[in-house]
């Protein structure tokens, strides 16, 4: 079977090389898979939200429980979840002085005001995720979250402003052929592992591949635990009630089921919708004909091609974090406007 889609692959491959002219590469990716390449950028914006608020409920579960149980070192967690929250928010600002600094001079109109709509609306969002009214809906916000969107975002304003051309002389990368190469090879590095972290995060997604949330009787022995895990499982289920514990520490399983053979039938789960994964590395793939392709002219650069160094790749990514803030601050008034579909308890 492997042996025939090798040979399948391998067969393209040469077709592609040999046999398609480069003009119907370039057309594909700035009129047809650009449209693919949106989808896919959306999914990434999506999964970014919500890996930031799994990232912080995840380190407040484990100090909770912790201290819940006595068991571990809740320690570890709250030094992970201060220091990455503090770690982010520092990159961010000093990622945003060196923007001020290099790509905001005078006749930058177009920088300065990314950078001071991004800066606006860093402040906002963090802002938001500690106010009264939206921790009483959802008492995991806080600056945890907003400091990874906050970073993420700042990080997609400085790749805009250094994709830009150097017509009007805001980019200073372009005109220094060292810099010129870091940033081509820190931009690739960042790229490649965009793509691969949300291609395989989101086949594995329940938001995108349905999944249902595990219930009492959805496993064996998972609603039901074993006698030696049942004052583990009642202490969670109390700490739920009182909600001091999300809903969702019910369904890990690892939580209560020590001892438990992972090889058993009962508990093996599939990890990922294997339709759905082929469909996000489709949109991948879109996503990187797009970015290699779209307007590039190599007769005015001579050896050098700049990849995704236009405008429009900038607006983008602009775009992309703005769309990125706004995202997070619904995923923050949401349980406000409607807390009986978030489960609040007002």
């Amino acid at each position: 079977m492997w042996r025939g889609k090798i040979l399948v692959w391998l067969g393209l491959i040469a077709v592609n090389f040999l046999l398609i002219p480069d003009s119907f590469f370039v057309f594909y990716g700035n009129h047809i898979a650009i449209i693919f390449s949106t989808i896919f950028l959306g999914i990434g914006l999506i999964l970014l939200v919500d890996f930031a608020h799994a990232w912080a409920e995840t380190c407040l579960e484990k100090i909770e429980m912790e201290e819940l149980t006595g068991e571990g070192d809740s320690s570890m967690w709250k030094r992970l979840l201060i220091g990455g929250t503090l770690t982010m928010y520092g990159a961010s600002v000093v990622v945003t002085v060196l923007m001020y600094t290099f790509f905001c001079g005078s006749g930058c109109h177009m920088n300065q005001t990314a950078v001071t709509i991004n800066l606006i609306l860093a402040v906002v969002i963090s802002l938001m995720s500690v106010n009264q009214t939206i921790q009483e809906s959802n008492p995991h916000a806080g600056l945890a979250q907003s400091s990874m969107v906050v970073c993420y975002c700042t990080y997609l304003v400085m790749s805009a402003v250094a994709s830009e051309p150097d017509d009007k002389f805001c980019n200073p990368l372009v005109r220094s052929r060292g810099t010129r190469t870091a940033s081509i090879v820190v931009g690739a590095l960042f790229t490649f592992l965009a793509v691969a972290y949300t291609t395989t995060r989101a086949a594995a997604n329940s938001a995108f591949a349905g999944g249902a949330p595990l219930t009492d009787d959805s496993v064996s022995g998972v609603g039901r635990p074993r006698a030696r895990n049942e004052m583990r499982y009642q202490a969670i289920k109390q700490a739920v009630d009182e909600g001091s514990l999300p809903e969702s520490a019910l369904h890990e399983v690892d939580l209560y089921t020590d001892g438990i053979d992972e090889g058993d039938e009962e508990f093996t789960r599939v990890k990922y919708n294997y339709s759905l994964f082929h469909v996000i590395f489709f949109l991948a793939t879109q996503y990187v004909a797009t970015l290699l392709t779209i307007n590039v002219k190599q007769d005015d650069l001579g050896d050098f091609v700049p990849v995704g160094r236009t405008y429009f790749a900038s607006w983008v990514k602009i775009c992309s974090s703005w769309v990125c803030f706004v995202l997070y601050g619904w995923s923050l008034v949401a349980p406000v406007i409607w807390p009986d579909r978030f489960g609040v308890q007002m």
